[in-house]
């Protein structure tokens, strides 16, 4: 524990508002950075914390320290003190920071009463994966009283980006995105294509996945509406003219720069545009970046007319080519609405240990961008929590700001997020930013391509950066660790029971080598015991002494031996196979079972519990994918062998007998019962069948009246290998 981080005393400056929140290094406030607009009331309260920690720094020597009389400190007398200290807690709305022992800020979270929802932590409350993990790291922690939700909303945003906390939602890659920037702050704006952080007299447009795409935009927007381009060196000269004498442009004229001539510039480097009306080709060029083309078009056809009536041809030429620009742009977006939407689509598809995130750009009823990303730590948060943190994250980088913004999954403080938006937005007009979740309709239809395409941005990434290599060789020597092994699991076997109240029970056995599916490897097993019920444990005992016999063992087809097995079950299931394994004499594999409620791992060396991977961890992530391969794999099998014993007839079993033969019978003696009646005299004199036919089908119908037919589920090869099922077919593996 940090010794540096001031508790605060009863009685002192904050004992009513909450507790002063200090830097990890002790020396001095906590400095919190806006960005955007910035709020009276938090600009108050973040006074009040630098006067608090100031008061903290001036008396530091008789406050006791969080190191002071709690090192060595058991868990649960640690949570007993987090308990007693969160009692001066106030039940009002705020953002509170959890921090580990060293005082680094591990998650930062908002409340509508701060005392109620801190609890939950420590309470274990709170059902997400990460929380046991967290409250484990949790040592101390700190909190920020403000007057409503919307401000603790805007507050929690900017400690994130200050903190970045290992515990929330962050983006998976560290890179800048680009941007399109209009530079309002000087004399004749430009516009370029640009990296850096936002700055206050620039408006920005974005962000952009694709640099490509940006640059192309910027080169677009020049062609519709002369414009000059912050790279242009004249420019640059301009406005360095311009910051040293304001009455510059009143000097001789100067000479054209390039854009100026080819028609991309308005030329104001040499005086041929006004302050004035430079300020209104900005003013167009904005609406245009933003999305408005359609009004943009009309005021251009308008343009063209009024040149045209003029009989200034030349110049309406030159505003015809900038309507085809606009129409080409157009022709290669995707009409999605007949209605004029204008719409942010968040698609989200997440695996385990990470997750896609594609934005789909709506306005005028066409998608005119498209943003991808990856958010790191996909399965340690739900799925609000981790929607939330990117729309706080998206939507503070960005300016396009939408009227509305369609997601699977509505946030809790879905009222907060409207209200911040909406400032942002800051229509003329009042209108205000909505969310939606659609479940049915044309939204519903674009958020759906939103989530395919946030599944393939993923696919592209892991492919781009190996991430699935680096995921499956962090899984191995992990479980190499926690399950005690000689070495890494490189060909691991796991086992599964199918069955329905011990009819058509079967097994299956997938393979994964060097973490991944060897289905050359699967194989399938048809049980033989006679079961009147389910039985997994005698099951998963009789597929054990046949996979692991000597003669399987020594069958090139069934592998080598492997490395771990995993049992689809408990410790139950553990057990039975461990006592079959005593009986073969089998003592140098690896088993263990996972339990399905709680992804827990049994094993047989450690009797005080079963093994806990971490959640969110690459092990958990290996783990789950080779059970649920199994459990699939047994499924279908387990479908196939019903289904063909629910259409199964007693007919098939009489040689010579095909489908022609057998719709001949059925029409001749209208059903299977008035077929089974029928004497051997009657059966030939129906002419449906030849008389040796005949005689062997009347035979089988005795015996069909004293025995139960045999099923398609019966191993009437005495669990044999199918030769007919060759080894080598994808996805289906050999029957045992």
């Amino acid at each position: 524990m940090n010794d540096e981080l001031n508790r605060e005393c009863d009685g002192g400056p904050a004992s009513d508002e909450g507790r002063a929140f200090r830097d990890g290094d002790g020396g001095g406030t906590a400095r919190l950075t806006h960005v955007g607009r910035t709020y009276p009331e938090l600009r108050r309260a973040e006074r009040e914390f630098a006067e608090r920690g100031q008061a903290a720094d001036e008396e530091g020597s008789q406050l006791p320290t969080a190191g002071e009389g709690v090192r060595g400190e058991s868990q649960v007398q640690k949570i007993a003190r987090i308990k007693h200290e969160l009692e001066s807690v106030p039940a009002l709305p705020g953002v509170y920071l959890w921090k580990d022992a060293s005082g680094q800020v591990i998650y930062v979270g908002k409340a509508k009463q701060l005392r109620a929802r801190m609890r939950q932590y420590v309470n274990f409350q709170d059902e997400r994966a990460k929380i046991p993990l967290l409250v484990d790291q949790i040592d101390s922690f700190d909190y920020l009283v403000v007057e409503n939700e919307h401000e603790s909303l805007v507050l929690e945003k900017n400690l994130i980006n200050q903190h970045a906390p290992f515990f929330n939602a962050d983006f998976k890659d560290d890179k800048s995105y680009p941007f399109i920037a209009v530079t309002r702050g000087d004399v004749f704006p430009a516009i370029k294509y640009t990296r850096e952080r936002h700055r206050s007299d620039t408006r920005y447009f974005g962000p952009f996945t694709d640099s490509r795409a940006a640059r192309r935009m910027v080169d677009i927007a020049r062609r519709v509406v002369p414009l000059c381009a912050a790279s242009c060196a004249d420019w640059r000269q301009l406005k360095r003219r311009l910051e040293k004498d304001p009455l510059a442009l009143m000097a001789g004229e100067c000479k054209p720069c390039f854009d100026a001539h080819v028609g991309l510039g308005p030329g104001a480097c040499c005086g041929r545009i006004t302050p004035e009306a430079y300020r209104e080709n900005v003013r167009r060029i904005e609406r245009f970046l933003s999305g408005q083309h359609r009004e943009f078009l009309d005021e251009l056809a308008a343009e063209m007319t009024a040149a045209a009536e003029e009989l200034d041809f030349e110049r309406a030429a030159r505003v015809k080519a900038r309507i085809d620009t606009v129409n080409a742009l157009a022709d290669k977006q995707h009409a999605v609405s007949a209605r004029n939407l204008s719409a942010d689509v968040v698609g989200f598809f997440r695996e385990e240990t990470v997750a896609g995130v594609h934005v789909l750009m709506i306005r005028e009823g066409r998608i005119i961008n498209s943003n991808e990303f990856v958010l790191n730590r996909g399965t340690d948060v739900p799925d609000q929590d981790l929607l939330r943190a990117f729309l706080l994250r998206y939507y503070d980088a960005t300016t396009s700001i939408p009227h509305e913004v369609v997601v699977r999954q509505l946030p809790e403080d879905v009222e907060a997020m409207e209200a911040w938006l909406t400032e942002k937005l800051a229509s003329a007009h009042g209108a205000k930013v909505r969310f939606s979740a659609p479940a049915k309709g044309e939204k519903a239809q674009l958020l759906a391509m939103a989530e395919n395409n946030a599944k393939h941005s993923l696919m592209r990434y892991k492919v781009r950066t190996n991430y699935d290599d680096k995921r499956v060789n962090d899984a191995l020597l992990q479980l190499e660790s926690a399950l005690a092994l000689d070495r890494p699991p490189m060909r691991i076997e796991c086992f599964d029971i199918s069955t329905i109240h011990g009819a058509y029970t079967v097994a299956s056995m997938v393979v994964f080598t060097a973490g991944k599916p060897d289905k050359n490897q699967y194989r399938r097993f048809k049980i033989r015991a006679k079961l009147d019920e389910a039985n997994d444990f005698l099951s998963m005992q009789e597929v054990m002494s046949r996979r692991y016999s000597p003669e399987r063992m020594a069958d090139e087809r069934f592998g080598s031996k492997p490395d771990l097995i995993i049992l689809d079950g408990g410790k139950p299931q553990l057990n039975a196979v461990l006592a079959m394994f005593e009986q073969m004499g089998i003592d140098d594999i690896a088993v263990c079972g996972l339990a399905k409620r709680d992804e827990e791992l049994f094993v047989p060396w450690q009797e005080s519990g079963p093994v806990v991977l971490p959640g969110g961890s690459a092990s958990l992530y290996l783990v789950k994918q080779v059970r649920d391969e199994a459990h699939r794999f047994a499924i279908a099998f387990h479908r196939q062998l019903r289904g063909k014993g629910m259409t199964a007839s007693v007919l098939d079993e009489v040689t010579g007998l095909g489908p022609v033969r057998k719709k001949a019978l059925m029409k001749h003696f209208g059903s299977f019962r008035n077929l089974r009646a029928a004497s051997l005299q009657d059966i030939v004199d129906s002419k449906a069948v030849p008389a040796e036919v005949a005689e062997e089908l009347y035979a089988l119908l005795r015996h069909f009246e004293t025995q139960p037919s045999p099923t398609a589920g019966d191993d009437s090869d005495g669990g044999a290998v199918d030769e007919g099922n060759p080894c080598g077919e994808t996805d289906a593996g050999e029957v045992v």
